[in-house]
């Protein structure tokens, strides 16, 4: 038993890319039950010595970076919140002040707050931070601010004020949290530097209550140490952080997960295929899910979706995205890659608790009465049922019969209320219209060259979304165009971003969660941050897509405040508008099989205590670290 127990230790390490034997510096070496192991979903980083969170040099940010060290003027929580409050002033001593025509916004800074080497937070550190990015074209935020701030000043040292060229009452979303947002700069250690584009920002400074203690040169796992002076950061509001380390590491494909949090060698797993999660809910007692039951997963609000670069013909052409939407047979989609754990969406807004209320079912009667015109027809491709279709499939499996509901607001709320219609026919007549032909079986494009598309998909990295992307390609291919899904690793860098690819399946709608307010991703729809093709595309719109009447919206939305009842009325015409040029084919909310051990760590948030989201990579997810408890005495 002792020789068995062995073996699977070590089949648990290696899966973590580890030996049995730990190295000093190992993150292995560590007190076990002071240390929190958590699944990485970046995977193994590239440039694992990068910390310049600021520029995209192939450094990691969900190794803790952003979670542990980093910090910014606010956050929202997806979640309630620690006191069931989302709004946090976290560097920020109270919300965003605008004057009447939103044109200025004055920051008050927290005061007492510390950098890691012990120099003081100040209001210079947020002016840098901005100035910074305006001047160096190429960092992060630096096309977000650019196009947006006239200028920015501080008044004391605990006074910032941003004069902006245009109205935007949500300016101050740059600087608030809901999975990233623009973290503040230290002024004292970029100002030495000649140039921050190249600067790997090596030992990087915190301003959180982590800071780095090693990592493995070959990018597969981080560890940081609790700050000494712990006290000097914003998350001391909330109490002293639990564990002493904590590890961000690579554990491999889903199976190597399994098997390690079986082990009880990774403690937080960040995402599972659903296979990989009914093992563990069966096999394990110590395993805690955001559902106890069926679905398990936490739902995100983030929207999965097929992402057209509609700056490459034939995506152009509205007729051409909306026949490929009639291909898509959404059920076998959604059961090939969720096994029916997932809520449908046929909005371009994901289908969580709020938007549910807010958006999906208010707009479900124009949805009946929404039609395309083919070309030859008029039809109405919205199928209100399906949501209860794949509820029906699904009580059929012995499993989780019982786990179904059968009210149909229930249903609604757990699989979606519908989606379109597969429609060959019309799809067809789409394609003639945008003038593609068929020839021998096989679509040709109008210049008579064979219609090629190549979906790009993560592979293991985000296998459930590869699944879908893998099927929906077959999809195409059976009607006879030439289709394939194609893996990239790095998908966000090497694909979303630089514009280097066709059509993908991730998302480019991200809402705040327990908000109505579409403008955490509207707002980087307007055309003035779509970029050149052959250039860097800013988060979100990586479909590179701009509309006039988007840009309305847009800018409607910006001369309101966040609070105005207006705002839910322009999200239902964006909601519209998407919805007839379909930019991508929204498909299903991003449920996440998130699972926590609780051999060595208890605390963590579920559905009883939604004190934030429990997928790791989240910058929010620093809330853990204060509620979270050793199961086991030291």
């Amino acid at each position: 038993m002792q020789q068995w127990k062995r073996l699977a230790f070590g089949v648990a390490l290696a899966a973590l890319g580890l030996t049995a034997t730990a190295k000093a510096d190992d993150y292995t070496s560590l007190p076990r039950k002071e240390t929190l192991i958590v699944e990485n979903p970046e995977g193994t980083i590239k440039n694992p010595g990068w910390f310049n969170i600021w520029v995209n040099g192939g450094g990691g940010v969900s190794t803790g970076l952003q979670q542990l060290t980093m910090d910014t003027l606010w956050y929202i929580d997806p979640e309630q919140g620690l006191g069931g409050a989302t709004w946090d002033n976290s560097l920020a001593a109270d919300k965003p002040q605008y004057n009447a025509d939103f044109t200025e916004m004055t920051v008050k800074l927290r005061k007492g707050l510390f950098w890691s080497d012990g120099v003081e937070f100040t209001a210079d550190d947020v002016v840098y931070t901005v100035k910074t990015q305006m001047d160096h074209p190429g960092m992060v935020w630096s096309a977000a601010f650019s196009v947006q701030v006239a200028s920015v000043e501080a008044t004391d040292p605990s006074t910032v004020v941003f004069k902006l060229k245009k109205p935007n009452s949500r300016f101050h979303a740059i600087f608030t949290v809901r999975w990233n947002g623009a973290w503040i700069m230290p002024k004292h250690v970029f100002e030495k530097v000649e140039d921050p584009l190249r600067y790997d920002f090596a030992n990087p400074v915190s301003l959180g209550a982590y800071k780095l203690k090693s990592y493995d040169p070959q990018g597969k796992w981080y560890t940081w140490e609790k700050r000494d002076d712990w006290q000097r950061t914003s998350l001391a509001r909330f109490g002293e952080p639990a564990p002493k380390y904590v590890t961000y590491a690579d554990p491999g494909p889903p199976d190597k997960r399994t098997i390690a949090q079986l082990e009880h060698n990774l403690d937080i797993i960040h995402d599972n295929t659903p296979e990989g999660m009914f093992t563990l809910k069966e096999k394990s007692k110590s395993i805690e899910t955001w559902f106890p039951g069926f679905p398990f997963a936490h739902p995100d609000p983030t929207l999965p979706a097929v992402i057209f670069n509609t700056q490459e013909p034939p995506f152009d052409n509205a007729d051409v995205r909306w026949a490929l939407a009639l291909l898509i047979d959404i059920k076998a989609v959604d059961m090939a890659s969720y096994r029916g754990a997932a809520t449908l969406s046929a909005l371009g807004v994901p289908p969580t608790a709020a938007t549910m209320k807010d958006y999906q079912a208010p707009m479900q009667d124009w949805l009946k009465n929404f039609e395309i015109d083919t070309g030859k027809s008029k039809i109405k491709p919205y199928d209100p049922t399906v949501g209860q279709q794949i509820a029906d499939i699904l009580r059929k499996q012995p499993k989780f019969k019982d786990q179904i509901p059968t009210d149909p607001e229930a249903i609604s709320g757990a699989f979606g209320y519908g989606w379109w219609k597969p429609d060959p026919k019309a799809a067809g007549e789409l394609l003639e219209k945008a003038g593609f032909k068929k020839s021998g079986g096989k679509w040709l494009t109008p210049d008579g060259q064979p219609f090629k598309v190549r979906m790009t998909v993560e592979g293991d990295t985000r296998s459930v979304f590869t699944r879908a992307g893998t099927l929906i390609a077959q999809q195409w291919a059976a009607f006879g165009i030439d289709a394939k899904a194609v893996p990239a690793a790095k998908l966000w860098q090497v694909a979303l971003q630089p514009g280097d690819f066709q059509v993908a399946i991730a998302w480019s709608v991200e809402t705040w969660g327990g908000d109505p307010d579409l403008s955490f991703f509207l707002d980087s729809w307007h055309s003035q941050f779509v970029a050149k093709k052959g250039d860097n595309q800013p988060p979100r719109n990586w479909q590179r897509w701009s509309n006039p009447e988007l840009d309305k919206i847009i800018e409607s939305i910006r001369g309101i405040s966040a609070d105005d009842p207006k705002g839910v009325e322009l999200g239902k015409d964006y909601l519209k508008l998407v919805a007839r040029e379909m930019p991508t084919i929204p498909l299903m909310s991003y449920n996440v099989f998130t699972s926590m051990d609780t051999t060595y760590w208890t605390g963590y948030p579920t559905i009883s205590d939604p004190y934030t989201d429990p997928v790791p990579n989240w910058a929010n997810s620093r809330l853990m670290m204060v509620k979270l408890k050793p199961a086991q005495p030291k």
